[in-house]
């Protein structure tokens, strides 16, 4: 074998060591932060009436990646966004604005008898920021699509929904079966062709199951309360694509954990910047809020967004 020339071995070394030093540099190189998803916690309910247009149109105006909002099934078997069963005594108005009977329940109600009740005059009492919009009614699932798919705004072309199944095992008689549930929900975001923006999620995770038999790629979300299950097991149960915990009840190990397991973290509701910051810390994916435009200035101070 001929010997190599010393000026190819020179050259040889001088190319090793320019690579050495790219490597390091990259190495050295600080990891860009992730954007951080905002959304917005039924609409933004810190200042606007929740679960309503308004509240939406507030909260896409903001900025936020995501409107999150919950729905329930009338007597005539249509969405709409409301987060109790019940015709809420603290938020709403009966006809001619007087005080709402008790126990008044939307799965008895038709759409139209649910929309006769004024949902936006009152403000409500935890949030003194929030602007009453007097004569706002409970909007249907379809109502929201509609409006969004009008909307001149750039914003409203790319925001996704988040639409929390409200179902109760113990209370049948409020709903519908978890799977009359998912195909009317199934059947409304195909009509209005937004598969690809939608996210379904659930503290009764037999509708995440049901949505997934009839729609397979929407993504879905199990919602965890006051306790803290053995995630690996919970995501494999509910072929989740987020985990979404009550913010106390996490962790940062919990966080990478999901994230091992690809699975993104987006809890709820935090609303305080001390909240933010531990939540930044401890690397979660995005967070639901009652007020997204204080988020979202928070998020872009820290380069979130």
């Amino acid at each position: 074998m001929r010997r190599l020339s010393n000026t190819f071995m020179q050259g040889l070394r001088i190319a090793l060591l320019a690579a050495c030093l790219t490597w390091l540099q990259a190495a050295a190189a600080p990891v860009q932060p992730t954007r951080i998803e905002v959304q917005g916690h039924r609409g933004a309910r810190a200042l606007r009436p929740e679960n309503t247009l308004p509240a939406f149109s507030y909260a896409i105006e903001a900025g936020v990646d995501t409107l999150e909002l919950d729905i329930q099934v009338t007597k005539d078997q249509q969405l709409v966004i409301s987060h109790d069963p019940l015709i809420s005594q603290v938020l709403c108005l009966a006809p001619g604005g007087k005080p709402v009977g008790d126990h008044v329940r939307i799965h008895q109600l038709t759409l139209a008898e649910v929309q006769a009740y004024d949902c936006g005059s009152l403000k409500h009492p935890h949030f003194p920021r929030q602007v009453p919009v007097p004569g706002t009614f409970i909007p249907s699932l379809e109502q929201l699509f509609a409006m969004v798919a009008a909307s001149p705004s750039s914003k409203a072309r790319r925001v996704r929904f988040n639409i929390e199944t409200k179902i109760v095992p113990r209370f049948p008689e409020q709903s519908v079966t978890p799977e009359e549930f998912a195909k009317l929900l199934v059947q409304v975001i195909a009509k209005h062709g937004l598969s690809d923006r939608v996210s379904v999620q659930s503290f009764d995770y037999r509708t995440l199951t049901a949505v997934h038999r009839l729609a397979s790629k929407i993504p879905l979300i199990p919602l965890i309360g006051e306790n803290f299950p053995f995630w690996p097991g919970l995501i494999q149960a509910t072929s989740a694509a987020v985990l979404s915990p009550m913010m106390d009840w996490l962790t940062a190990e919990s966080v990478a954990e999901a994230h091992r397991l690809h699975v993104r973290v987006i809890p709820w509701t935090a609303n305080e910047v001390a909240d933010w910051d531990w939540l930044l810390a401890a690397n979660v994916d995005g967070i639901i809020t009652d007020d997204p435009a204080a988020l979202i200035a928070y998020l872009k101070l820290k380069g979130r967004r």
